[in-house]
């Protein structure tokens, strides 16, 4: 069994990296279109919802204006689905006893040692992404779109609670907004605060990762166990695979969207005019819910909903076929079958 585990870590790297890169290419407008309609507050909506966003994006930014961010997530995404991934087949493994069907609570105990593990990555990931998913909804909510601007360069003064801005007015009908890098906020935040700066808001990532993945795997595996034939041939279709990936991801996607919702708005960095600063998790809900209302910790459910089915559906498939295995002439392993 432990040469079995030794030669089967390359191939769930290779599996989380196919996976990851293949999903988040086909769904990362939707994720950007989330991240901008969380963090628009009340009286400042320039959205009206997911297909306005994207149209309105595409118009003012063109159309890689849709993929901003998406570097750092296809960068990021390949450690990072396999370490979920392994790690909840890791912990479901240390907790069967003799091959014996794992209880409920144990299956929710593995997902949450999983959603645990993987914050090491999904924390900077998701910190980098929003700034740069977030940048094109700032610009909009800085400036009209037909008066005199100011050219503004925003300086990432990490120190403090707030950006500053130097301008110098002009006469152009357009914000001139010099964006910055995902390297460049890297950087700034590693000089300024350390490492600790690419885990700001990490209590939230927690408190949104954990209930994902008690919540999804779980379910995915008795989704999954669905679609055997019999005990004595356990596999199942590639395709009932996806469906249960998509199905287990959209439940538990809508079920921690209020914990996304607290994440997205404290891992903003710089904000639009009259929006709030946040000091924590407790501050953050306790705001929101004064001045926009519990609906508002719904705010990109639907999106979040149809990023996450697709993702998980093509991680389960690359996952359970075996592509990693397959390509280093292992035979496909896995835990549920086990």
């Amino acid at each position: 069994m432990a040469q079995h585990q030794q030669i089967s870590l390359p191939a769930k790297l290779i599996n989380g990296g196919i996976a990851g890169i293949v999903g988040v290419t086909c769904v990362f407008p939707i994720d950007l279109a989330k991240t901008r309609l969380q963090n628009q507050r009340s009286g400042q909506q320039i959205y009206k919802n997911m297909m306005d966003c994207l149209i309105k994006t595409v118009r003012s930014e063109g159309y890689f204006g849709i993929y901003r961010g998406a570097a750092v997530n296809l960068t990021l995404v390949t450690p990072e689905k396999a370490i979920k991934l392994a790690a909840n087949d890791f912990f479901r493994h240390q907790l069967s006893q003799d091959g014996a069907r794992l209880t409920v609570f144990k299956e929710m105990l593995a997902g949450c040692c999983a959603g645990m593990c993987q914050v090491i990555i999904t924390t900077p990931m998701e910190m980098l992404k929003i700034q740069m998913q977030d940048a094109g909804r700032l610009g909009k909510t800085m400036f009209g779109s037909n008066q005199v601007m100011p050219s503004v360069v925003p300086t990432m003064k990490m120190g403090g609670t707030s950006t500053v801005l130097s301008r110098s007015y002009n006469t152009t009908h357009a914000p001139q907004v010099v964006r910055m890098s995902a390297l460049q906020i890297t950087k700034e935040l590693l000089r300024t605060k350390g490492i600790m700066g690419l885990y700001r808001g990490l209590g939230a990532t927690l408190m949104r990762d954990i209930p994902f993945s008690v919540v999804y795997f779980p379910l995915f595996a008795h989704l999954h166990q669905l679609g055997q034939h019999s005990s004595e041939h356990p596999s199942v279709p590639f395709y009932w695979s996806f469906m249960s990936g998509c199905l287990a991801g959209s439940i538990a996607a809508v079920a921690v969207s209020p914990c996304d919702v607290v994440k997205t708005r404290l891992q903003s960095l710089r904000k639009g005019a009259n929006e709030e600063i946040y000091k924590g998790v407790v501050d953050c809900v306790r705001k929101i819910w004064r001045k926009e209302g519990p609906r508002a910790f719904l705010k990109g459910a639907s999106c979040r909903a149809l990023v996450i089915a697709p993702l998980f559906g093509i991680a389960q498939v690359v996952y359970f076929v075996g592509v990693g295995e397959f390509l280093l002439g292992y035979s496909p392993y896995n835990i549920y079958s086990a």
